[in-house]
């Protein structure tokens, strides 16, 4: 492994299922949860708090509609970068834009609260330079994903809707068997800010 990892926080997306349930002003990103750890945050907060303090590139993808989220951010050291697609590969790509000297991201989604620190060190240190990290649990793939420096212009290529999973076809994957239901569990309904 060459170079240090950064961290892209994926904060874009507009959460149009939660809102359909909670109501179009509800932002799911800012709604209270219980972390794994007891505490009550934001959902956005929960999951910078279980970031590592060694990664210290730190970036936030977002739109420029959410200043709570960004005020947020800033205060956990993050670099804020706007776009406004909301798209998961537009976000991939503007979020190593901002970084792409490093030797590799850990991919992160703002929506999944619930991940447990450990999990995180671990999917960190299966990052190598050709290779891609993600945590595994009952044999489903989950998040975040490590991507080392080789994946820097697949990434940066990434558009639209789609994601990095195209990537996974021809790289070395690196499974992190993990006991983390939080690997798996989003927040796209309110049901789903009660973690079980």
């Amino acid at each position: 492994m060459s170079g240090a990892i950064g961290v892209i926080v994926l904060a874009a997306g507009q959460g149009t299922r939660f809102r359909q349930v909670a109501g179009a002003d509800r932002d799911k990103l800012l709604a209270d949860c219980t972390g794994r750890d007891g505490g009550v945050r934001s959902v956005i907060e929960q999951v910078l708090v279980s970031l590592p303090a060694s990664l210290e590139r730190r970036v936030l993808v977002t739109t420029a509609d959410r200043p709570q989220v960004i005020r947020m951010a800033k205060a956990y050291g993050f670099e804020i970068v706007l776009i406004e697609s909301t798209g998961m590969g537009d976000s991939i790509a503007a979020g190593v834009a901002a970084c792409p000297q490093l030797g590799g991201w850990l991919i992160v989604l703002g929506d999944m609260p619930f991940i447990l620190p450990s999990t995180v060190e671990q999917v960190l240190a299966g990052i190598s330079d050709d290779g891609i990290s993600v945590p595994v649990m009952n044999g489903e793939y989950g998040h975040p994903v490590g991507f080392g420096r080789t994946f820097g212009p697949g990434l940066k290529a990434l558009s639209g809707d789609r994601g990095a999973k195209l990537l996974f076809a021809s790289a070395r994957v690196v499974e992190v068997a993990v006991e983390d239901a939080g690997v798996l569990w989003d927040v796209d309904v309110p049901e789903a800010l009660v973690f079980a």
